[in-house]
């Protein structure tokens, strides 16, 4: 992993390959090894494949009082120094909040976004209280009890009783990120603006990945955002929670592949 030094934060990240850029931004309580079964998928193809870590997770520094937007102009700040053209950003959860931001702060620079288990919708105030409560807990107790009762809920039922390993893997790569680094990011999730208008503005192909079990993320919410960009890829996960990448790996490797060469075809018409 490299580092981009900005505002005096390091941010880590890793490229390989050569071709159209595609960035693939993790969740909450995650980092960029989320997505290491699609970086071997695309690495077959002519893709220039960038991972990051966003603040306070992985190996990127905590960034006291940052934001959403704050992430994505860092996200931006990481293409200008590679020297690469528009990218397809495809985020995950809190991965796809950034990209939303990124798509209103940087429209030249996109050529695709993609919701991976993600919306636009600013946080209803029930939502922000829930997240305060954790932020509060956290504070008090540790990060460690909070990861280990979050990341099992992100996981439709079945799958989670039968991937035991996979979820103590990803608890024990959570409960390495500082708590100062969580509560950032729940504080920037709360203060974070809605994107409704972002995303029916927006000039390049969206794809939805959508959880029909999707309990972080209701799929009624999901779909009802899917109307609202003009091009749109849509894809719903009957059997997956909010965590497609492992739940319906294979099937999700394919509806990127396939999101990202419609976003260059399109692009070249």
């Amino acid at each position: 992993m490299k580092k981009l030094r900005y505002e005096g934060q390091e941010m880590s990240y890793h490229a390989e390959g050569k071709g159209t850029p595609v960035v693939l931004l993790h969740g909450f309580c995650e980092d960029h090894k989320i997505w290491e079964e699609f970086q071997n998928d695309l690495r077959e193809e002519p893709y220039q494949v960038i991972v990051i870590d966003l603040p306070g997770f992985g190996a990127s520094d905590v960034v006291e009082g940052i934001t959403i937007e704050g992430m994505a102009r860092r996200v931006h700040a990481l293409l200008q120094e590679l020297g690469v053209g528009p990218a397809v950003l495809i985020g995950h959860s809190m991965g796809g909040y950034v990209g939303l931001a990124f798509a209103r702060l940087f429209p030249e620079a996109l050529l695709g976004l993609g919701l991976f288990h993600s919306h636009p919708y600013a946080d209803e105030e029930e939502k922000k209280a829930t997240r305060q409560k954790s932020v509060e807990f956290i504070q008090r107790q540790g990060h460690i009890l909070f990861v280990k009762q979050l990341i099992p809920g992100l996981f439709a039922d079945n799958f989670a009783r039968s991937n035991t390993f996979l979820l103590e893997k990803l608890i024990y790569r959570a409960a390495k990120f500082p708590s100062e680094g969580i509560i950032a990011a729940q504080q920037a999730m709360i203060n974070r603006q809605d994107e409704t208008e972002t995303l029916r503005q927006i000039q390049v192909p969206v794809l939805f990945i959508v959880g029909k079990m999707d309990s972080a993320i209701p799929a009624e919410k999901s779909i009802a955002q899917t109307h609202l960009p003009a091009v749109a890829s849509i894809h719903i996960l009957e059997k997956a929670g909010h965590m497609g990448q492992f739940e319906a790996r294979k099937a999700t490797q394919r509806y990127v592949r396939q999101f990202i060469a419609f976003c260059e075809e399109k692009a070249n018409s």
